[in-house]
């Protein structure tokens, strides 16, 4: 005679605890519309209405066509858009988008020089003040951007499409970003300016430095005065495109109260 044994399986699910439920969720993201901010020499970002309304068969449907540069509002560098052989937009891991995060804030400087940059010793006084920059984060810079979005003249430095020679904002400077190779290993960086460089850059030179590293960008980046210095956890997650040197990314932070 067979024994029949019963086996029960019991799921608990514990409620997430009070701190979890008040943590906050940051978009740091800007809208994709007729307003977005791109490379002056790019194409903008365009909706085509396909259908919206009522259908025939009495339901509501709407669909559109979309079409946009690759660099152009809240949106990833790939390696490869400097580096040949590096990583292209699809090949980025996930691991290296999301990640903690810390903030750089150089905000006071930029107020008073639209060509401010991220220097050496803007890092050494955070890591002063906050510690060291451990391996993996994600470092982010505040230049107060963001404050003029989406005004392109004082965004970009000019609202004249195709006009390189006169566009002024912001960025990371060499000496920084190879000081961040040779002695950090952080996983990408972000800016709230249209370029890791600064507008007036006529070599790239820190997008060269760090993405020969495989090290992605992430640019026009919103809401970065909202975070701390450190703390939250950032999530950037591009369109996968196959092949591409960039791509639209919808980033957002959480892991902390304010």
């Amino acid at each position: 005679m067979h024994r029949m044994l019963l086996c029960w399986v019991v799921v608990v699910v514990a409620p997430a605890s009070a701190a979890a439920q008040d943590m906050d969720v940051l978009d740091m993201t800007y809208h994709f519309d007729d307003k977005t901010i791109y490379w002056p020499t790019a194409q903008p970002f365009q909706l085509e209405k396909v259908f919206k309304g009522k259908t025939d068969g009495g339901w509501h449907y709407e669909a559109n066509n979309y079409s946009a540069a690759e660099h152009g509002g809240t949106h990833l560098d790939a390696p490869i858009h400097f580096a040949k052989g590096k990583w292209a937009a699809d090949e980025v891991p996930l691991s290296s988008l999301i990640g903690p995060a810390i903030v750089v804030d150089i905000s006071a400087r930029a107020a008073k020089d639209a060509d401010a940059e991220l220097h050496v010793a803007d890092l050494k006084a955070w890591e002063a003040k906050h510690g060291r920059i451990a391996d993996g984060t994600i470092l982010l810079v505040n230049s107060g951007w963001g404050a003029r979005w989406p005004d392109k003249q004082r965004y970009l430095g000019t609202a004249k499409k195709g006009d390189v020679a006169n566009l002024h904002f912001p960025g990371v400077g060499p000496d920084a970003a190879q000081w961040l190779v040779d002695n950090r290993k952080i996983k990408a960086i972000g800016i709230d300016t249209p370029s890791v460089d600064r507008g007036q850059s006529k070599d790239f030179r820190t997008h060269v430095i760090l993405y020969e590293k495989n090290i992605p960008g992430l640019e026009n980046v919103a809401n970065l005065a909202k975070l701390p210095p450190k703390g939250a956890t950032v999530y950037a997650i591009p369109m996968k495109i196959r092949g591409g040197s960039g791509a639209p990314c919808r980033i957002f932070a959480t892991g902390w109260r304010r």
